[in-house]
């Protein structure tokens, strides 16, 4: 049975968004309804407005009735109210550019209804009721990637949201897998495509940086499973490399206590615990492309290269930065973010409130954060598998980690290659999109957030990040693999052991030379994504920090 997750506008938390937005292992969504203490305050809200506001010598409310942006001076009639609350959308649906993927579109839809359950917004009840049964049944809206500045909300895409929510004409959305009309959609899925929109329901709908924040949640989930794999990934590499671990030593790291760097210094010493790869004996032998003649003893390490010895120094701020993101996002999922904002005077009635909680800055810079944080968390982590393919700096590990015949067969080297693609990718998309801001409206918007930009690439990056530390995942482990036999009297640390045989079971070592290496990267992106690796280590060694 799944799951439901209930919306009171106060305690939803980023994994119930990813609950609801993406499907289990049996391809099923947690479903998603209004808390009943939510619903009984929102009727309570719009019975009054109904009662009291709804006439024309009400004084002017923005969007209540009056018009928006610099029109907000000019009264709408009660008599034009359902064809002005139609026009609000049609005027802000001016997206462009390819759909928001299925888990994007299904995140927005219930992130809107949190908003309105905090109950502040003063929608129609049926208006939440009717967003929250059309994400249950997966109806989805068509809404265009492109178009949002971030501030007035993200009004190009939830416009589209809207539109195809009410059943608009024009609107598309996507169901059982297949494009369609959304009037044709709802009345397949059994609803009624015709809905009358009350006064403010479209405002409510389309005000608010959902877009932004939705992309905001999933980025940053994905994140965070991201940065253990990452942890596990680099041990791989150290003792494929036959690494120093002095550098992790807890008195190195409480000389300079960052939190973080700290905590990732402990997960390593932990992943490599008993590890007898690391040691000098170990060094001794002489692996497949190392110059050195057998018998003669290896130089002592001392220490090594950054990418090895300074990953609690790169990994720990990543930890920190997501830490303040994981905040920024848990607070922004339960507001209120449209406007104006409506609230109980105590005496009785409620009072109309303009505000600007709408305005993505929030969501803009915390997605910077996050993006130039897993940059480099790529970045550092596509410089340790770059080594494990050049002999020269890996001590001597089997050049491109190939194996078959040389020459016939490459090995990993475009592998290596399509991950600095990425890395490269990255740098351009960490350019700050916080700090840019052009006036639209006619000047009615004089600085704009830029937060649904920053949330595409933000995204984007955290994408290309997960395919690199799943790289270093593969490769190390083939690495691990190939010198097996040499070092076989120098056993890998207890979490390293299991990481491989979680890698080993899905992924079977190359030993018989070049495969379509696009299936292999493929296969241990799934394991990042599932989580196994992960599960597998800390099975074996307890949960990791």
């Amino acid at each position: 049975m799944a799951m439901t997750v209930k919306l009171d506008g106060a305690t939803l938390q980023i994994e119930d968004v990813v609950r609801v937005a993406r499907p289990d292992a049996k391809g099923g969504f947690a479903q998603a309804e209004l808390a009943p203490e939510a619903r009984e305050q929102i009727a309570a809200t719009r019975s009054y407005i109904d009662r009291t506001w709804m006439h024309d010598d009400a004084p002017l409310m923005y969007a209540f009735n009056t018009g928006v942006g610099l029109f907000k001076d000019q009264r709408v009639l009660i008599a034009d109210m359902a064809a002005y609350q139609q026009k609000t959308v049609y005027a802000h649906a001016t997206g462009v550019g390819e759909p928001f993927a299925e888990d994007v579109t299904r995140a927005m839809m219930l992130l809107r209804a949190n908003a309105f359950a905090s109950n502040y917004s003063g929608p129609r009840v049926e208006l939440v009721e009717r967003l929250l049964a059309f994400l249950n049944a997966g109806l989805h809206p068509v809404i265009p990637q492109k178009g949002s500045v971030g501030a007035s909300g993200d009004l190009a895409p939830l416009a589209h949201m809207a539109g195809a929510v009410c059943g608009f004409e024009e609107a598309h959305m996507v169901y059982r897998g297949r494009l369609m009309p959304a009037r044709e959609a709802i009345r397949e899925a059994g609803f009624d495509p015709d809905f009358e929109l009350g006064a403010k329901d479209a405002s409510a709908l389309i005000n608010g940086s959902t877009t932004s924040l939705a992309l905001a949640a999933l980025a940053t989930s994905d994140a965070r499973r991201i940065l253990k794999h990452a942890d596990i990934a680099m041990c791989l590499s150290l003792e494929a490399m036959r690494g120093e671990l002095a550098a992790f030593d807890p008195r190195v790291h409480k000389a300079r206590p960052h939190p973080g760097q700290a905590r990732v210094a402990r997960n390593l010493l932990r992943i490599l615990e008993g590890s007898k790869r690391c040691s000098q004996d170990a060094r001794n032998v002489v692996f497949p492309d190392e110059p050195r003649q057998p018998g003669t003893p290896a130089a002592p390490r001392v220490q090594d290269v950054y990418s090895l010895r300074c990953t609690p120094q790169v990994h720990g701020p990543a930890v920190e930065a997501l830490e303040y993101v994981e905040r920024v996002v848990g607070t922004e999922m339960n507001s209120a973010t449209d406007n104006p904002l409506i609230f109980d005077d105590g005496q009785g009635g409620y009072v109309s409130i303009s505000g600007g909680h709408f305005h993505g800055q929030y969501m803009a810079q915390a997605m910077d954060f996050l993006a130039i944080a897993m940059a480099d968390l790529g970045s550092i982590s596509e410089r340790r598998l770059a080594r494990l393919i050049d002999p020269t700096m890996s001590y001597g590990l089997p050049r491109n980690l190939l194996a078959g015949k040389r020459g016939l067969n490459t090995g990993f080297a475009t592998v290596q290659c399509s991950m600095s693609a990425l890395v490269m990718e990255n740098r351009g998309l960490a350019t700050p999109g916080s700090v840019d801001s052009i006036p639209g409206k006619s000047n009615a918007e004089d600085h704009v957030s830029n937060s649904t930009w920053c949330g595409r690439k933000a995204r984007t990056i955290v994408e290309n990040v997960e395919q690199i530390v799943a790289g270093e995942l593969l490769m190390a482990a083939q690495a691990l693999t190939l010198v097996e036999p040499l070092a076989k009297d120098y056993p890998l640390g207890k979490g390293s052991r299991a990481a491989i045989e979680a890698i080993r079971a899905v992924i079977p070592p190359a030993l018989d030379g070049d495969r379509w290496y696009a299936n292999e990267m493929r296969q241990a992106l799934d394991l990042v994504r599932s989580g196994a690796v992960v599960e597998a280590v800390e099975s074996a060694i307890g949960s990791l920090e």
